[in-house]
């Protein structure tokens, strides 16, 4: 099997030759990623984005957090700097993406609809909204929306094979927001977007860190495929085992948070099992991966070739079966 259809089939649950991974160099991957360039969701470590947020860096990690909020009042949407994802100078990575990835899964990224409203308006005053400012939220998810409706549109014309794009729910115990306004609000949003990808010939792939038990059966309802996830131990693999397993794909490393960055490289090892036999099954369903800022997140080299190395080792065990 090619890279692309040994991922297709282990998101369909079609029993691949082996488990698809992504790794860094040297252990491979089977994912090319493209987006458009430059991003409209991109979150730089310094300096203001496009949207006119200004972020500052956190410290060891490249990545940056909001310290200054374009839209402090609801007045100001209509004023507000909305980038333009049609702009031709956005597109010539992806126009190119089909031919550089050759046999391999393209994941093209696209537009947050929760992290950019938080990035846009602040945590709490987001919180806020969510019961007092419902009209002018939902203007702005809607806008958010319609953005990823249109790269939609033109991926699939360009031969992306899934969209991606990430908003993290959870808390270490628990959702940000009650779950029920998160079926109220964001639910319909995420369904049209997962609706779009899937006439559009794309599988959805979604990423969402903290405890998110509470809306991954709704996810799944609405159509998401891959659930790429990089915290599991504050949810249990049982749990999500007994709960998930062969409903939706797992797209995840190591628990990044606890065993990756505390454990040691037997713990490690031990882990990279029970992912596979828990997440995943023979048919699919499970795809390991490594966490792509390891310093940021204090993990060691000796940790990450241990991790990729016994994945590995899984996958070839996994192709003799």
């Amino acid at each position: 099997m090619t890279s692309r259809e040994r991922v297709a089939r282990t998101i369909r649950f079609e029993r691949p030759d082996r488990l698809p991974y992504d790794f860094p160099e040297p252990y491979g991957t089977d994912f090319f990623y493209t987006g458009l360039e430059p991003s409209p969701d991109v979150r730089p470590a310094n300096g203001p984005d496009e949207w006119g947020a200004v972020w500052k860096n956190i410290g060891s990690s490249y990545h940056g957090e909001v310290k200054e909020y374009p839209l402090k009042d609801w007045a100001d949407l209509e004023t507000l700097r909305i980038p333009d994802v049609t702009a031709p100078h956005r597109w010539h990575k992806v126009q190119s993406a089909r031919s550089e990835a050759g046999d391999k899964f393209i994941l093209g990224f696209g537009l947050s609809i929760y992290e950019r409203v938080h990035f846009l308006r602040g945590l709490e005053n987001t919180w806020a909204d969510i019961y007092e400012n419902t009209g002018p939220l939902q203007e702005l998810i809607d806008i958010l929306v319609q953005m990823n409706l249109e790269v939609i549109r033109r991926y699939a014309r360009l031969g992306i094979d899934g969209y991606f794009f990430g908003d993290d729910w959870g808390l270490q115990d628990r959702l940000m927001i009650s779950p029920e306004k998160w079926r109220e609000i964001w639910k319909p949003a995420y369904a049209k977007i997962f609706k779009a990808a899937h006439e559009a010939g794309m599988f959805t792939v979604l990423h969402s860190c903290g405890y998110i038990v509470d809306i991954l059966d709704d996810l799944i309802e609405i159509g998401l495929d891959v659930i790429h996830m990089d915290q599991q131990e504050n949810m249990g693999l049982q749990l999500l085992s007994s709960r998930f397993a062969g409903r939706i794909t797992f797209f995840s490393p190591v628990d990044i948070q606890n065993t990756m960055a505390r454990g040691n490289v037997d713990e490690i090892r031990a882990y990279c099992r029970q992912m596979a036999s828990l997440l995943g099954t023979r048919d699919g369903g499970f795809i390991p991966r490594w966490y792509s800022d390891p310093v940021g997140a204090g993990h060691t080299k000796e940790a990450l070739d241990a991790m990729c190395r016994e994945f590995l080792k899984i996958s070839e065990e996994f192709a003799r079966v």
